[in-house]
């Protein structure tokens, strides 16, 4: 039969013209045809064979769709896979650049690589491939590759062995982190464009999004340049560099020195005020040697009046004014709001749609056990809840960050952007705004818990039934005020309730609510800017460390009483997702040891905080809290950012200067700024 059937089709095909016309084939069908076989239908369960035409005709027209749908998500799938297998080679390439000192180009392949590595073993690489050592006379051109596999084994065996001696390089923008290395590319490497299908639905892009963390655990967990032999031999390179400077600053490793530039230089409608002035700006940092500038992109005014419609024509024109000068640039997005006593005179609000709707719906903010509602920044009660016209808290960040990396595209080819901040939080640091200066707070009050909008509460509940405590699902009653002192609570005083069983609870909840907000904003902030550095500012809650419960770090989402590590739980997960550190540092720790009543200790809190990071290999910048008036303070600085007595030689991989105003700056001698930088850079010997 199929023989005839093939005998047929091939007849029909060759000589259609012999054929009467009443034997030509009828046209597709429903029905199956010996001449034209149909696509048959997905397997079903049996029940359904029984059903009548009409169901089947529904069943079958429902198909292609749910194909279509799954072919979406394979396609999405795809993506990641090749956006992990890129960023792996562009981190092995970073490394060697960075630690090898390997001129490979900034688009190099493998072929590159390996030309580079059978160099370094001493074999000669000609331009076609062909490969030999200097000893041996060329090779026939047929026969390259038994010499290349040669030079491949002989380079795996001994790469950094025998006449090769192991090299130090200190490069501008990533210093000595091994964690660096491992899970974020150079900035001399060509970031790839963002892929992302505008048409993905919320359930969608959640699924993207927890495939991607599933991943990022599975490349992260067992990389080799984290292994101990990678990171012995690293700290043998490290404690040889320390003992050929000692104390002396000159030759030591470069720190790059950002300065933020002042907010109020876009105005509420995102037009760039005085351009001129910012050239003038940048000229006199460029003659300081400064590294770069680090610029707020506003949310209240790039997305100031309508959902979804993004305006960046300001930034746009200040951005290629830094181009112009050559400098690089670091952006935070700035999710928060912007005004106080210190702020000039500038306020810069959420959008106003948001604050519209905040009108209607005042939990959407951050709300303290009188009610008091903060609109600062949205309550993290709402990251997913669909109270912003449709959208969740973490999708309103990732569409403005996915706006900004689409607008601003060129300059991440280029290279100009080296760094993205996440604002996470008040202040645009991961904390609760647990001392609000509008609501009375002031300096060194304890601060309250900002818990008590409707979505937290609920969240609250939810956690105490699961304990199997419903009646622990309330925030506790005698903590204080804002500017109470711990001795005069319940809750903070010594043997207080925070350590209770209800305490322990409750604090452990509020910290992990922090937490989670971290790591779902930055699980968003890593899809949209894939192969850039994430940097996240870290507080200094530094007031009440010498306390037993630390107050002050508690309210502000720390859970880092005397007998618990508060940071290590949240920078596992800023590890997970390759994250940088910022930490706010004060030049002026003296001044605050003087005031007893606070029972401060800045130098403590920076010391585990920076312990904490880089024990887990998390690199670490710095940003000075307060501005430095004299070479003391600027001293106190460098000492932060390069401990001396590090047995690691560990050192911030950048620093970020905050400049005083104006009419200060005009009493600060330029001399002690050009010493702070060259002390940065390493150029300053005693």
């Amino acid at each position: 039969m199929n023989t005839n059937v093939n005998t047929m089709n091939h007849s029909f095909a060759a000589g259609a013209q012999d054929l009467e016309p009443q034997q030509s084939p009828p046209p597709p069908t429903t029905t199956s045809h010996p001449y034209h076989p149909q696509p048959q239908p997905q397997r079903r369960p049996r029940g359904f064979a029984a059903t009548n035409s009409n169901n089947n005709t529904t069943i079958s027209s429902s198909t292609p769709t749910k194909s279509r749908k799954e072919r979406e998500k394979e396609k999405e799938r795809t993506k990641l896979r090749e956006r992990h297998r890129r960023a792996i080679t562009s981190r092995m390439l970073a490394g060697l650049r960075q630690y090898g000192n390997f001129p490979l180009p900034a688009r190099a392949d493998m072929n590159d690589v390996i030309a580079a590595l059978a160099r370094e073993a001493g074999w000669t690489v000609e331009a076609d491939g062909t490969t030999y050592r200097h000893s041996s006379p060329a090779p026939a051109a047929q026969a390259p590759m038994a010499q290349f596999n040669s030079a491949q084994q002989n380079n795996i065996n001994a790469p950094n062995m025998g006449a090769h001696p192991v090299r130090s390089v200190e490069s501008p923008l990533y210093s000595s982190s091994v964690k660096n290395c491992s899970m974020r590319s150079s900035v001399d490497c060509q970031p790839s464009a963002l892929r992302v299908d505008e048409n993905l639905s919320p359930a969608s892009l959640d699924s993207v999004a927890a495939e991607r963390d599933a991943k990022l655990d599975k490349y992260s967990s067992a990389t080799a340049i984290n292994s101990p032999e990678c990171l012995e031999a690293r700290q043998l390179v490290q404690d040889v560099h320390c003992r050929e400077h000692g104390n002396d600053l000159s030759g030591t490793s470069y720190i790059p020195v950002y300065v933020r530039l002042a907010t109020g230089l876009i105005n509420n409608f995102c037009q760039l005020m005085d351009p001129e002035g910012i050239k003038e700006e940048l000229q006199h940092l460029k003659a300081l040697h400064v590294d770069g500038i680090v610029v707020d992109c506003w949310w209240g005014i790039v997305e100031a009046w309508a959902p979804k419609k993004y305006e960046w024509a300001g930034y746009r024109e200040m951005f290629n004014i830094i181009r112009e000068f050559r400098m690089k640039l670091q952006v935070i997005m700035a999710f928060h709001e912007y005004g106080g006593h210190d702020s000039g005179g500038i306020f810069i609000s959420l959008p106003q749609w948001v604050l519209e709707i905040g009108k209607s719906n005042q939990d959407i903010f951050f709300t303290d056990r009188e009610g008091r509602r903060n609109t600062e920044c949205l309550s993290w009660g709402i990251d997913k809840e669909r109270v912003l016209r449709g959208r969740t808290g973490i999708e309103v960040y990732f569409d403005f960050m996915r706006s900004f990396r689409t607008e601003f595209n060129d300059l991440f080819t280029e290279g100009l952007i080296s760094a993205v901040e996440i604002g996470l939080g008040a202040s645009g640091e991961l904390k609760y705004p647990a001392f609000p200066e509008r609501m009375g707070w002031r300096y060194p009050g304890i601060g309250e818990f900002q818990c008590y909008d409707k979505y937290l509460l609920q969240n609250l509940e939810k956690a105490a039934k699961l304990r199997g405590h419903s009646f622990w699902g309330r925030g506790p009653d005698n903590a204080g005020y804002y500017n109470s002192k711990p001795h005069e609570t319940g809750f903070f005083c010594e043997r207080g309730d925070f350590d209770s069983y209800y305490g322990r609870f409750f604090l452990w909840w509020y910290t992990k609510v922090l937490i989670d907000h971290a790591d779902n904003v930055l699980s968003l902030a890593s899809l949209a800017f894939e192969d850039i550095q994430i940097v996240v500012n870290i507080p200094a809650v530094y007031w009440w460390y010498k306390t037993s419960s630390h107050a002050a770090e508690l309210t502000a989402g720390y859970y880092n009483s005397s007998n618990r590590d508060g940071y290590s739980p949240l920078f596992e997960v800023l590890k997970k997702h390759a994250a940088r550190i910022k930490f706010v540092i004060s030049g002026m720790q003296a001044s605050y040891q003087e005031i007893d009543d606070a029972l401060s200790d800045p130098e403590a809190l920076s010391w585990q905080v920076l312990n904490a990071a880089w024990d887990q290999g998390l690199s670490v910048a710095g940003q000075n809290g307060q501005p430095c008036y004299d070479r003391e303070g600027f001293t106190r600085l460098v000492e932060t950012a390069r401990p001396r007595n590090n047995p690691d030689c560990r050192h911030f991989s950048f620093f970020v200067f905050q400049q005083p105003s104006p009419l200060i700056q005009r009493t600060i001698c330029f001399s002690e700024i050009e010493y702070f930088i060259k002390s940065m850079h390493g150029d300053v010997s005693n």
